[in-house]
């Protein structure tokens, strides 16, 4: 079962679609995308993960969960790992200069069930539909990637706000 973040009374109480954040390990490919991870760890570079939002409707039939993150399209590559871990930029698929083949995307993808590890609930959304305000916070994201700036965090902390009101979710999240 996910885990319960406590979140304003705020966003607990509408009756919209439930809210959760979730958060993976950083994970690259084996070879030199492994051992830059590998180094990076090393180097006490806390916090190598990747979050996302994740949306369960509040609709009675049974439905998947979706899941809306922002991310490299090959984040396994040794060009993402390298462009991540430099801070270089990692243009967009909107954007109009490709300075290699790596490209970032907003990404919306299903699971059948919410993780029971490493997700919390933040609470319920403002409105009846989350699905639609997510795909059209979407419409508006940039999606020029660049690690500490505007990366997988940003783009948590800025969809949940605009789902439920809650604010810097990812700062808050309990640390394990």
């Amino acid at each position: 079962m996910a885990s319960l973040f406590t979140p304003s009374p705020t966003t607990t109480s509408s009756s919209g679609d439930t809210i959760y954040v979730a958060a993976v390990p950083l994970k690259a490919a084996a070879g030199p995308p492994q051992l830059i991870m590998s180094m990076a760890y090393s180097l006490n570079i806390s916090n190598l993960q990747h979050f996302m939002v994740l949306i369960k409707p509040s609709s009675p039939i049974r439905q998947e969960v979706l899941v809306f993150d922002f991310q490299p399209r090959n984040p396994e590559s040794i060009e993402a790992a390298i462009s991540l871990l430099s801070g270089n930029l990692i243009p967009g698929s909107d954007s109009q200069t490709m300075i290699s083949n790596v490209i970032c995307v907003v990404l919306q993808r299903r699971l059948k069930n919410v993780p029971r590890q490493r997700c919390w609930m933040v609470g319920s959304s403002k409105g009846n539909d989350a699905m639609e305000m997510a795909m059209e916070f979407n419409k508006s994201w940039e999606t020029d990637l660049r690690v500490g700036f505007h990366d997988c965090r940003h783009y948590t902390n800025e969809l949940v706000q605009h789902l439920t009101g809650e604010m810097q979710i990812v700062e808050r999240l309990p640390r394990s």
